[in-house]
This record gives structure tokens, C-alpha cells and sequence, in this order.
């Protein structure tokens, strides 16, 4: 019986070595793997973030593409949700002016920085990057008798006239008239709007 104890703890100790060495050689393939993978997704990553800062540099620094502080012209068709052109000048001239000096509505600059000549883009435009949302507080209700003797204000009209407290000047629509009372509306026509522009730059002044 002793022997038969001996040889049954000796060929135990041997399978609990060989089951050992079996579950260190799965640990350590898994470790490897495990590390493969990781340094997989850090190359991903690594190129990911290369191209992100090609592509940045490619636009801040490319000389042949329009950057803030650059005159450029333009020509472009404007367009409204349902389809109406409201504004183009496909028929005259190009529209000229300097990136970032605030001569156009901020949607439309941002659309044109990072162009190059010839380059052609269809951008929407919100109205918060346009001419702004729809103020109730622009519509006022005024006493005729405040009105030039010589104007005859016209419903659905529209007129410039110069503000008393700024002296700025501002295109007004007539919204109503009564025998007594004009209500009239300072909103921009655009407000409130968004604003599909195809625009095609023809030519960059660097600064």
C-alpha cells in the first residue's frame, strides 16, 4: 500500500506540473496578444493624430488657400430653405472684400477660408452665423404724427431711415398703417433664416 501511495503522489505531482506549464504558456499568448493589441490601438491612434495636424497645418499654413487677413473675390448664389435665390451676382461683378475685417456675415467667411482659387462649395448658413434670429423687440408701433409731413408710408414696403439714438442708418418694412398709427418692423428681411450659399472663389490678395 505504500507504494502504490508513493507512485499515486508522484504521477500527481507530474500532472499538476504539466497542468501548470500549459495554464503559463496560455497566460503568457495571451499577454502577448493582449499587448499586440494595445499597441495597435496606439498606432491607430498615432496616425489618427498625424493626419489631424497635417490637415490643420496644411490649412493654416498653405499659401495657395484663402486665411484670415486676405482679400478675395467671389462669385455666389444665395438661396432660402425652400429654394428662392434671394441674392447672386453670377452676372456682374465678383464680390470683393478682406477676411475678417467683418464685411460679410461670419458664415459666409468661414466658408471661404481654407479655399483655394477656383475652388467651389455649397455651404448652409444658420441664421446665428447669418443676419440673426427673429427679434419681436424690433417691431415698433409709432404715432404718424412723428413722420415726415411729406411721407406716405405704404404697407409692405420698405425704407431706410437713420435711428435718433445712434444715427445709424437702418432699412425699416411698414408693417401696418392706421389713420393715426405706422408699425414697422427693423428685423433684416433674412433674419431668422437659413441661408444656402454656392460660392466659387476667382482669385486671393495674400496680405
Amino acid at each position: 500500500m505504500v507504494l502504490l501511495d508513493q507512485l499515486y503522489m508522484a504521477y500527481r505531482n507530474m500532472v499538476l506540473r504539466v497542468t501548470m506549464k500549459k495554464s503559463e504558456k496560455i497566460k503568457g499568448k495571451e499577454a502577448v496578444a493582449a499587448r499586440k493589441k494595445l499597441q495597435i490601438r496606439y498606432g491607430i491612434l498615432a496616425v489618427g493624430g498625424i493626419i489631424i495636424v497635417a490637415v490643420i497645418g496644411f490649412v493654416m499654413f498653405n499659401p495657395f488657400v484663402a486665411r484670415n487677413g486676405d482679400t478675395v473675390a467671389v462669385y455666389y448664389t444665395g438661396t432660402l430653405d425652400n429654394g428662392t435665390v434671394f441674392d447672386t451676382n453670377l452676372n456682374s461683378t465678383p464680390l470683393i472684400f478682406t477676411l475678417g475685417q467683418g464685411m460679410t456675415i461670419p458664415g459666409f467667411e468661414e466658408a471661404i477660408t481654407g479655399m483655394a482659387v477656383n475652388d467651389t462649395k455649397t455651404v448652409t448658413i444658420p441664421p446665428g452665423k447669418a443676419y440673426g434670429f427673429y427679434n419681436g423687440s424690433l417691431v415698433h408701433v409709432l404715432n404718424r404724427s412723428a413722420l415726415p409731413a411729406n411721407m406716405t408710408p405704404v404697407a409692405g414696403q420698405y425704407y431706410t431711415i437713420r435711428r435718433t439714438t445712434d444715427g445709424a442708418v437702418s432699412m425699416i418694412k411698414i408693417v401696418n398703417v392706421t389713420p393715426t398709427t405706422i408699425t414697422w418692423d427693423e428685423n433684416n428681411i433674412l433674419a431668422g433664416e437659413n441661408l444656402t450659399f454656392t460660392i466659387r472663389l476667382v482669385s486671393i490678395n495674400q496680405k
